[in-house]
Protein backbone atom coordinates (compact mmCIF):
# COMPACT_ATOMS: atom_id res chain seq x y z
CA UNK A 1 0.00 0.00 0.00
CA UNK A 2 2.79 2.42 0.99
CA UNK A 3 4.68 1.60 -2.19
CA UNK A 4 1.60 2.42 -4.28
CA UNK A 5 1.15 5.71 -2.47
CA UNK A 6 4.79 6.64 -3.03
CA UNK A 7 4.42 5.80 -6.71
CA UNK A 8 1.31 7.98 -7.04
CA UNK A 9 3.06 10.79 -5.19
CA UNK A 10 6.00 10.51 -7.59
CA UNK A 11 3.63 10.82 -10.53
CA UNK A 12 2.06 13.95 -9.06
CA UNK A 13 5.49 15.52 -8.43
CA UNK A 14 6.91 14.66 -11.87
CA UNK A 15 7.05 18.14 -13.44
CA UNK A 16 8.07 16.84 -16.88
CA UNK A 17 5.21 14.35 -17.00
CA UNK A 18 2.98 17.12 -15.74
CA UNK A 19 3.97 19.30 -18.67
CA UNK A 20 3.25 16.45 -21.09
CA UNK A 21 -0.12 15.84 -19.47
CA UNK A 22 -0.91 19.55 -19.55
CA UNK A 23 -0.10 19.88 -23.25
CA UNK A 24 -1.79 16.58 -24.01
CA UNK A 25 -4.77 17.79 -22.03
CA UNK A 26 -5.23 20.74 -24.37
CA UNK A 27 -5.23 18.42 -27.37
CA UNK A 28 -7.29 15.81 -25.55
CA UNK A 29 -10.05 18.26 -24.72
CA UNK A 30 -10.20 19.24 -28.38
CA UNK A 31 -9.99 15.70 -29.73
CA UNK A 32 -12.51 14.43 -27.19
CA UNK A 33 -15.08 17.01 -28.22
CA UNK A 34 -14.10 16.43 -31.84
CA UNK A 35 -14.63 12.68 -31.39
CA UNK A 36 -18.18 13.27 -30.21
CA UNK A 37 -18.87 15.50 -33.20
CA UNK A 38 -17.20 13.08 -35.63
CA UNK A 39 -19.20 10.21 -34.19
CA UNK A 40 -22.39 12.21 -34.57
CA UNK A 41 -21.64 13.26 -38.14
CA UNK A 42 -20.67 9.72 -39.19
CA UNK A 43 -24.07 8.46 -38.06
CA UNK A 44 -25.81 11.13 -40.13
CA UNK A 45 -23.57 10.49 -43.14
CA UNK A 46 -24.12 6.72 -43.09
CA UNK A 47 -27.86 7.21 -42.71
CA UNK A 48 -27.84 9.52 -45.75
CA UNK A 49 -25.40 7.67 -48.00
CA UNK A 50 -25.58 4.06 -46.80
CA UNK A 51 -22.53 1.87 -46.11
CA UNK A 52 -21.49 1.86 -49.76
CA UNK A 53 -21.73 5.65 -50.09
CA UNK A 54 -19.79 6.08 -46.84
CA UNK A 55 -17.13 3.81 -48.29
CA UNK A 56 -16.98 6.01 -51.39
CA UNK A 57 -16.42 9.07 -49.20
CA UNK A 58 -13.54 7.20 -47.57
CA UNK A 59 -12.04 6.37 -50.97
CA UNK A 60 -12.14 9.99 -52.22
CA UNK A 61 -10.84 11.56 -49.01
CA UNK A 62 -8.16 8.90 -48.58
CA UNK A 63 -6.87 9.35 -52.11
CA UNK A 64 -6.48 13.11 -51.65
CA UNK A 65 -4.86 12.80 -48.23
CA UNK A 66 -2.46 10.12 -49.38
CA UNK A 67 -1.47 12.02 -52.49
CA UNK A 68 -0.47 14.87 -50.20
CA UNK A 69 1.45 12.53 -47.88
CA UNK A 70 3.24 10.93 -50.81
CA UNK A 71 4.74 14.19 -52.06
CA UNK A 72 5.05 16.24 -48.87
CA UNK A 73 7.36 16.27 -45.88
CA UNK A 74 6.35 15.94 -42.23
CA UNK A 75 7.72 19.39 -41.58
CA UNK A 76 6.40 19.61 -38.04
CA UNK A 77 9.05 17.11 -36.92
CA UNK A 78 11.79 19.03 -38.73
CA UNK A 79 10.65 22.34 -37.23
CA UNK A 80 10.48 21.00 -33.66
CA UNK A 81 13.98 19.55 -33.95
CA UNK A 82 15.46 22.73 -35.48
CA UNK A 83 13.80 25.14 -33.07
CA UNK A 84 14.86 23.17 -29.98
CA UNK A 85 18.42 22.89 -31.29
CA UNK A 86 18.54 26.63 -31.99
CA UNK A 87 17.20 27.47 -28.53
CA UNK A 88 19.59 25.09 -26.77
CA UNK A 89 22.61 26.77 -28.44
CA UNK A 90 21.19 30.33 -28.49
CA UNK A 91 21.20 30.44 -32.31
CA UNK A 92 17.79 31.98 -32.86
CA UNK A 93 18.58 33.33 -36.32
CA UNK A 94 19.44 29.82 -37.47
CA UNK A 95 16.08 28.61 -36.18
CA UNK A 96 14.23 31.43 -37.95
CA UNK A 97 15.99 30.65 -41.23
CA UNK A 98 15.00 26.99 -40.86
CA UNK A 99 11.36 28.01 -40.41
CA UNK A 100 11.54 30.12 -43.54
CA UNK A 101 12.90 27.19 -45.52
CA UNK A 102 10.26 24.84 -44.11
CA UNK A 103 7.39 27.12 -45.15
CA UNK A 104 8.69 27.42 -48.70
CA UNK A 105 9.39 23.70 -49.16
CA UNK A 106 5.97 22.66 -47.87
CA UNK A 107 4.12 25.22 -50.00
CA UNK A 108 5.89 24.06 -53.18
CA UNK A 109 5.28 20.37 -52.47
CA UNK A 110 1.59 21.07 -51.80
CA UNK A 111 1.25 22.66 -55.23
CA UNK A 112 2.97 19.65 -56.77
CA UNK A 113 0.69 17.26 -54.89
CA UNK A 114 -2.50 18.94 -56.07
CA UNK A 115 -1.32 19.07 -59.69
CA UNK A 116 -0.52 15.36 -59.56
CA UNK A 117 -3.91 14.57 -58.03
CA UNK A 118 -5.75 16.41 -60.81
CA UNK A 119 -3.73 14.55 -63.44
CA UNK A 120 -4.59 11.18 -61.83
CA UNK A 121 -8.21 11.92 -60.88
CA UNK A 122 -9.84 10.06 -63.79
CA UNK A 123 -7.63 7.02 -63.29
CA UNK A 124 -8.34 6.99 -59.53
CA UNK A 125 -12.10 7.26 -60.08
CA UNK A 126 -12.02 4.25 -62.39
CA UNK A 127 -9.62 2.16 -60.32
CA UNK A 128 -11.07 2.74 -56.85
CA UNK A 129 -14.65 3.93 -57.40
CA UNK A 130 -15.41 1.91 -60.56
CA UNK A 131 -16.76 5.07 -62.19
CA UNK A 132 -14.48 7.48 -64.14
CA UNK A 133 -17.35 10.00 -64.16
CA UNK A 134 -16.59 10.67 -60.48
CA UNK A 135 -13.21 12.20 -61.38
CA UNK A 136 -14.44 15.80 -60.76
CA UNK A 137 -15.24 14.86 -57.16
CA UNK A 138 -11.67 13.62 -56.64
CA UNK A 139 -10.29 16.90 -58.01
CA UNK A 140 -12.85 18.91 -56.03
CA UNK A 141 -11.96 17.40 -52.66
CA UNK A 142 -8.30 17.58 -53.61
CA UNK A 143 -8.51 21.34 -53.04
CA UNK A 144 -8.05 20.43 -49.38
CA UNK A 145 -4.36 19.96 -50.21
CA UNK A 146 -4.04 23.63 -51.13
CA UNK A 147 -6.08 24.68 -48.12
CA UNK A 148 -3.54 22.93 -45.91
CA UNK A 149 -0.51 23.97 -47.92
CA UNK A 150 1.67 24.93 -44.91
CA UNK A 151 -0.12 23.07 -42.13
CA UNK A 152 2.81 20.86 -41.10
CA UNK A 153 5.22 23.76 -40.68
CA UNK A 154 2.62 25.80 -38.83
CA UNK A 155 1.91 22.85 -36.52
CA UNK A 156 5.62 22.45 -35.83
CA UNK A 157 5.90 26.11 -34.78
CA UNK A 158 3.09 25.77 -32.25
CA UNK A 159 4.49 22.48 -30.94
CA UNK A 160 8.01 23.85 -30.61
CA UNK A 161 6.82 26.85 -28.59
CA UNK A 162 4.45 24.77 -26.43
CA UNK A 163 1.31 26.38 -27.82
CA UNK A 164 -0.69 23.17 -27.78
CA UNK A 165 -3.68 25.15 -26.53
CA UNK A 166 -3.85 26.89 -29.91
CA UNK A 167 -3.70 23.55 -31.72
CA UNK A 168 -6.55 22.31 -29.55
CA UNK A 169 -8.80 25.29 -30.25
CA UNK A 170 -8.17 25.20 -33.98
CA UNK A 171 -8.78 21.46 -34.15
CA UNK A 172 -12.03 21.83 -32.27
CA UNK A 173 -13.07 24.65 -34.60
CA UNK A 174 -12.56 22.35 -37.58
CA UNK A 175 -14.73 19.68 -35.95
CA UNK A 176 -17.50 22.20 -35.33
CA UNK A 177 -17.43 23.48 -38.92
CA UNK A 178 -17.54 19.98 -40.42
CA UNK A 179 -20.20 18.59 -38.08
CA UNK A 180 -22.41 21.67 -38.51
CA UNK A 181 -22.33 21.38 -42.28
CA UNK A 182 -23.03 17.64 -42.18
CA UNK A 183 -25.99 18.29 -39.86
CA UNK A 184 -27.28 21.02 -42.17
CA UNK A 185 -27.02 18.65 -45.14
CA UNK A 186 -28.94 15.98 -43.23
CA UNK A 187 -31.67 18.47 -42.27
CA UNK A 188 -32.07 19.64 -45.88
CA UNK A 189 -32.17 16.04 -47.08
CA UNK A 190 -34.88 15.15 -44.56
CA UNK A 191 -36.85 18.25 -45.56
CA UNK A 192 -36.63 17.75 -49.32
CA UNK A 193 -35.25 14.22 -49.96
CA UNK A 194 -36.07 14.17 -53.67
CA UNK A 195 -34.27 17.46 -54.23
CA UNK A 196 -31.08 16.79 -52.27
CA UNK A 197 -30.64 13.01 -52.57
CA UNK A 198 -28.87 13.10 -55.99
CA UNK A 199 -26.14 15.46 -54.71
CA UNK A 200 -25.66 14.18 -51.16
CA UNK A 201 -22.18 12.84 -51.86
CA UNK A 202 -21.04 16.24 -53.12
CA UNK A 203 -22.50 18.05 -50.11
CA UNK A 204 -20.81 15.68 -47.65
CA UNK A 205 -17.47 16.15 -49.39
CA UNK A 206 -17.97 19.93 -49.33
CA UNK A 207 -18.48 19.80 -45.57
CA UNK A 208 -15.17 17.99 -45.08
CA UNK A 209 -13.41 20.32 -47.52
CA UNK A 210 -14.58 23.49 -45.75
CA UNK A 211 -13.54 22.04 -42.39
CA UNK A 212 -10.06 21.39 -43.78
CA UNK A 213 -9.88 24.89 -45.25
CA UNK A 214 -10.80 26.46 -41.91
CA UNK A 215 -8.13 24.41 -40.14
CA UNK A 216 -5.36 25.23 -42.60
CA UNK A 217 -6.03 28.96 -42.81
CA UNK A 218 -6.47 29.48 -39.07
CA UNK A 219 -3.40 27.41 -38.23
CA UNK A 220 -1.20 29.33 -40.68
CA UNK A 221 -2.24 32.72 -39.31
CA UNK A 222 -1.84 31.69 -35.67
CA UNK A 223 1.61 30.15 -36.22
CA UNK A 224 2.90 33.30 -37.92
CA UNK A 225 1.69 35.35 -34.96
CA UNK A 226 3.47 33.03 -32.51
CA UNK A 227 6.71 33.13 -34.52
CA UNK A 228 6.56 36.93 -34.59
CA UNK A 229 5.96 37.14 -30.84
CA UNK A 230 8.87 34.78 -30.08
CA UNK A 231 11.45 35.97 -32.60
CA UNK A 232 10.22 39.41 -33.62
CA UNK A 233 8.07 40.61 -36.48
CA UNK A 234 11.05 40.67 -38.86
CA UNK A 235 12.07 37.04 -38.37
CA UNK A 236 11.00 36.34 -41.96
CA UNK A 237 13.79 38.62 -43.24
CA UNK A 238 16.56 36.41 -41.86
CA UNK A 239 18.97 35.38 -44.61
CA UNK A 240 18.98 31.81 -45.88
CA UNK A 241 22.69 31.75 -45.06
CA UNK A 242 21.85 31.88 -41.35
CA UNK A 243 20.39 28.37 -41.45
CA UNK A 244 22.71 25.69 -40.10
CA UNK A 245 23.25 22.64 -42.26
CA UNK A 246 20.42 23.03 -44.74
CA UNK A 247 21.56 19.79 -46.32
CA UNK A 248 21.11 17.99 -43.02
CA UNK A 249 17.68 19.57 -42.65
CA UNK A 250 16.67 18.35 -46.10
CA UNK A 251 18.03 14.88 -45.30
CA UNK A 252 15.96 14.77 -42.09
CA UNK A 253 12.91 15.97 -44.03
CA UNK A 254 13.51 13.34 -46.71
CA UNK A 255 13.56 10.60 -44.11
CA UNK A 256 10.26 11.85 -42.67
CA UNK A 257 8.84 11.87 -46.20
CA UNK A 258 10.03 8.32 -46.77
CA UNK A 259 8.47 7.26 -43.49
CA UNK A 260 5.23 8.95 -44.49
CA UNK A 261 5.35 7.17 -47.84
CA UNK A 262 5.84 3.81 -46.14
CA UNK A 263 2.91 4.55 -43.80
CA UNK A 264 0.86 5.51 -46.84
CA UNK A 265 1.53 2.17 -48.52
CA UNK A 266 1.21 0.01 -45.42
CA UNK A 267 -1.51 1.74 -43.38
CA UNK A 268 -3.19 4.75 -44.94
CA UNK A 269 -3.96 3.09 -48.28
CA UNK A 270 -6.09 0.36 -46.73
CA UNK A 271 -9.40 1.84 -48.03
CA UNK A 272 -7.96 2.00 -51.54
CA UNK A 273 -6.70 -1.58 -51.42
CA UNK A 274 -10.11 -2.76 -50.30
CA UNK A 275 -11.83 -0.74 -53.02
CA UNK A 276 -9.52 -2.21 -55.69
CA UNK A 277 -9.61 -5.82 -54.42
CA UNK A 278 -13.21 -6.04 -53.16
CA UNK A 279 -15.78 -3.21 -53.20
CA UNK A 280 -16.88 0.03 -51.55
CA UNK A 281 -19.13 -1.97 -49.20
CA UNK A 282 -16.10 -3.61 -47.53
CA UNK A 283 -14.47 -0.19 -47.41
CA UNK A 284 -17.52 1.01 -45.52
CA UNK A 285 -17.21 -1.81 -42.96
CA UNK A 286 -13.56 -1.00 -42.31
CA UNK A 287 -14.28 2.72 -42.16
CA UNK A 288 -16.97 2.13 -39.55
CA UNK A 289 -14.71 -0.14 -37.47
CA UNK A 290 -11.86 2.37 -37.58
CA UNK A 291 -14.29 5.15 -36.73
CA UNK A 292 -15.30 3.35 -33.54
CA UNK A 293 -11.63 2.97 -32.60
CA UNK A 294 -11.07 6.68 -33.17
CA UNK A 295 -12.06 7.66 -29.59
CA UNK A 296 -9.05 5.67 -28.36
CA UNK A 297 -6.73 7.26 -30.91
CA UNK A 298 -8.11 10.72 -30.25
CA UNK A 299 -7.20 10.33 -26.58
CA UNK A 300 -3.81 8.68 -27.17
CA UNK A 301 -2.56 10.67 -30.16
CA UNK A 302 -2.39 13.98 -28.26
CA UNK A 303 0.40 12.40 -26.20
CA UNK A 304 2.63 11.85 -29.22
CA UNK A 305 3.87 15.36 -29.94
CA UNK A 306 4.16 16.62 -26.35
CA UNK A 307 6.10 13.41 -25.62
CA UNK A 308 8.30 13.97 -28.68
CA UNK A 309 9.01 17.54 -27.60
CA UNK A 310 9.97 16.44 -24.08
CA UNK A 311 12.14 13.45 -25.01
CA UNK A 312 13.88 15.52 -27.69
CA UNK A 313 14.72 18.04 -24.97
CA UNK A 314 15.88 15.39 -22.45
CA UNK A 315 17.90 13.41 -25.02
CA UNK A 316 19.66 16.57 -26.25
CA UNK A 317 20.72 17.15 -22.61
CA UNK A 318 21.64 13.45 -22.13
CA UNK A 319 19.13 13.04 -19.31
CA UNK A 320 18.61 9.31 -19.86
CA UNK A 321 16.82 8.50 -16.60
CA UNK A 322 14.37 11.27 -17.30
CA UNK A 323 13.74 9.91 -20.80
CA UNK A 324 13.06 6.41 -19.50
CA UNK A 325 10.73 7.72 -16.84
CA UNK A 326 8.74 9.66 -19.42
CA UNK A 327 8.40 6.66 -21.74
CA UNK A 328 7.36 4.32 -18.95
CA UNK A 329 4.76 6.62 -17.47
CA UNK A 330 3.28 7.70 -20.79
CA UNK A 331 2.82 4.03 -21.71
CA UNK A 332 1.10 3.43 -18.39
CA UNK A 333 -1.38 6.22 -19.03
CA UNK A 334 -2.11 5.25 -22.64
CA UNK A 335 -2.35 1.56 -21.68
CA UNK A 336 -5.08 2.38 -19.17
CA UNK A 337 -7.00 4.24 -21.87
CA UNK A 338 -6.73 1.30 -24.27
CA UNK A 339 -7.85 -1.21 -21.66
CA UNK A 340 -10.87 0.84 -20.59
CA UNK A 341 -12.20 2.00 -23.95
CA UNK A 342 -11.07 -1.02 -25.97
CA UNK A 343 -12.70 -3.40 -23.53
CA UNK A 344 -15.91 -1.40 -23.65
CA UNK A 345 -15.99 -1.48 -27.44
CA UNK A 346 -15.35 -5.22 -27.54
CA UNK A 347 -18.20 -5.92 -25.12
CA UNK A 348 -20.82 -3.59 -26.61
CA UNK A 349 -19.93 -3.24 -30.29
CA UNK A 350 -22.20 -6.10 -31.41
CA UNK A 351 -25.18 -4.09 -30.19
CA UNK A 352 -24.03 -0.50 -30.72
CA UNK A 353 -23.12 -0.83 -34.42
CA UNK A 354 -26.52 -1.94 -35.79
CA UNK A 355 -28.33 0.35 -33.36
CA UNK A 356 -26.47 3.44 -34.58
CA UNK A 357 -25.80 2.68 -38.22
CA UNK A 358 -28.45 0.12 -39.14
CA UNK A 359 -28.45 -3.67 -39.46
CA UNK A 360 -26.45 -3.56 -42.70
CA UNK A 361 -23.44 -2.27 -40.72
CA UNK A 362 -23.16 -5.27 -38.34
CA UNK A 363 -20.30 -6.95 -40.33
CA UNK A 364 -18.09 -4.11 -39.09
CA UNK A 365 -18.06 -5.68 -35.58
CA UNK A 366 -15.62 -8.57 -36.19
CA UNK A 367 -13.32 -6.14 -38.00
CA UNK A 368 -13.49 -3.91 -34.92
CA UNK A 369 -12.35 -6.75 -32.64
CA UNK A 370 -9.40 -7.59 -34.86
CA UNK A 371 -8.29 -3.99 -35.31
CA UNK A 372 -8.43 -3.33 -31.57
CA UNK A 373 -5.44 -5.66 -31.11
CA UNK A 374 -3.18 -3.80 -33.50
CA UNK A 375 -4.30 -0.26 -32.73
CA UNK A 376 -4.21 -1.01 -29.01
CA UNK A 377 -0.58 -2.14 -29.17
CA UNK A 378 0.34 0.89 -31.27
CA UNK A 379 -1.36 3.20 -28.77
CA UNK A 380 0.48 1.84 -25.73
CA UNK A 381 3.86 2.30 -27.42
CA UNK A 382 3.00 5.43 -29.40
CA UNK A 383 6.42 6.91 -28.55
CA UNK A 384 8.28 4.32 -30.67
CA UNK A 385 9.11 6.60 -33.60
CA UNK A 386 9.53 9.87 -31.66
CA UNK A 387 12.20 8.14 -29.55
CA UNK A 388 14.22 7.15 -32.62
CA UNK A 389 13.89 10.67 -34.04
CA UNK A 390 15.08 12.19 -30.77
CA UNK A 391 18.07 9.81 -30.79
CA UNK A 392 19.05 11.02 -34.25
CA UNK A 393 17.98 7.87 -36.09
CA UNK A 394 15.29 9.09 -38.54
CA UNK A 395 16.12 6.36 -41.06
CA UNK A 396 15.48 3.45 -38.70
CA UNK A 397 11.67 3.77 -38.59
CA UNK A 398 11.69 3.92 -42.39
CA UNK A 399 13.72 0.73 -42.71
CA UNK A 400 11.64 -1.16 -40.14
CA UNK A 401 8.31 -0.05 -41.57
CA UNK A 402 9.44 -0.78 -45.12
CA UNK A 403 10.71 -4.26 -44.28
CA UNK A 404 7.64 -5.34 -42.31
CA UNK A 405 5.41 -3.43 -44.73
CA UNK A 406 6.69 -5.40 -47.71
CA UNK A 407 5.51 -8.59 -46.02
CA UNK A 408 2.21 -6.92 -45.17
CA UNK A 409 1.54 -5.83 -48.76
CA UNK A 410 2.37 -9.28 -50.12
CA UNK A 411 -0.07 -10.82 -47.65
CA UNK A 412 -2.78 -8.25 -48.48
CA UNK A 413 -2.73 -8.88 -52.22
CA UNK A 414 -2.37 -12.64 -51.81
CA UNK A 415 -4.89 -13.33 -49.04
CA UNK A 416 -7.50 -10.54 -49.12
CA UNK A 417 -9.11 -11.57 -52.45
CA UNK A 418 -9.44 -15.11 -51.07
CA UNK A 419 -10.55 -14.45 -47.47
CA UNK A 420 -12.09 -10.96 -47.53
CA UNK A 421 -11.91 -7.81 -45.46
CA UNK A 422 -11.45 -9.59 -42.11
CA UNK A 423 -8.19 -11.07 -43.34
CA UNK A 424 -7.02 -7.59 -44.29
CA UNK A 425 -7.90 -6.36 -40.80
CA UNK A 426 -5.83 -9.18 -39.30
CA UNK A 427 -2.87 -8.39 -41.57
CA UNK A 428 -3.01 -4.71 -40.59
CA UNK A 429 -3.04 -5.55 -36.88
CA UNK A 430 -0.10 -7.91 -37.30
CA UNK A 431 1.81 -5.14 -39.10
CA UNK A 432 1.33 -2.78 -36.15
CA UNK A 433 2.50 -5.34 -33.60
CA UNK A 434 5.59 -6.45 -35.54
CA UNK A 435 6.82 -3.08 -36.78
CA UNK A 436 6.19 -1.12 -33.58
CA UNK A 437 7.55 -3.89 -31.37
CA UNK A 438 10.78 -3.88 -33.35
CA UNK A 439 11.10 -0.08 -33.23
CA UNK A 440 10.58 -0.07 -29.46
CA UNK A 441 13.36 -2.63 -29.05
CA UNK A 442 15.73 -0.71 -31.34
CA UNK A 443 15.03 2.60 -29.60
CA UNK A 444 15.67 1.28 -26.11
CA UNK A 445 18.84 -0.48 -27.27
CA UNK A 446 20.17 2.69 -28.94
CA UNK A 447 19.41 4.72 -25.84
CA UNK A 448 21.48 2.30 -23.75
CA UNK A 449 24.32 2.56 -26.25
CA UNK A 450 24.38 6.35 -26.23
CA UNK A 451 24.19 6.39 -22.46
CA UNK A 452 27.22 4.09 -22.24
CA UNK A 453 29.21 6.27 -24.64
CA UNK A 454 28.35 9.34 -22.58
Amino acid sequence: MNRGRRWLAALREDRLLGRILKNSGFLLSSSGAGAVLAFFQSILAVRMLGVEGWGLVAVITTFASNMNRLLSFRMNEVVVQRVHAAQADSRLQAGAAALKAAFLIEALTSLLAYGTLVALARWAAGAFADDPALAPLFAFYGLSILGNGVTQTATGILQAFDRFDYLARIGFGQSVVTASLIALTWALWRWQPALYAPSLLKWVLLAYLLGKAYYGATLAVRSLCVAASEWGAKWWRVSWKQADDLRGMLTFALHTNLNGTVNLLTRDNIPLYLAALLSSVEVGYMKLAQGLINPILLIVNPFIWPTYAEITRSVSRKQWRTTRRVLRRVSLVTGAVVALLGGGLALTGWFVIPWLYGAEALPAYPALLILLLGYGFASVFQWNRPLLLALGKPSWPVMVSAGVGALELAAIFWLTPRFGYLMLAAILSAYFVLSIGLMVWLGLREMRRQEAVG
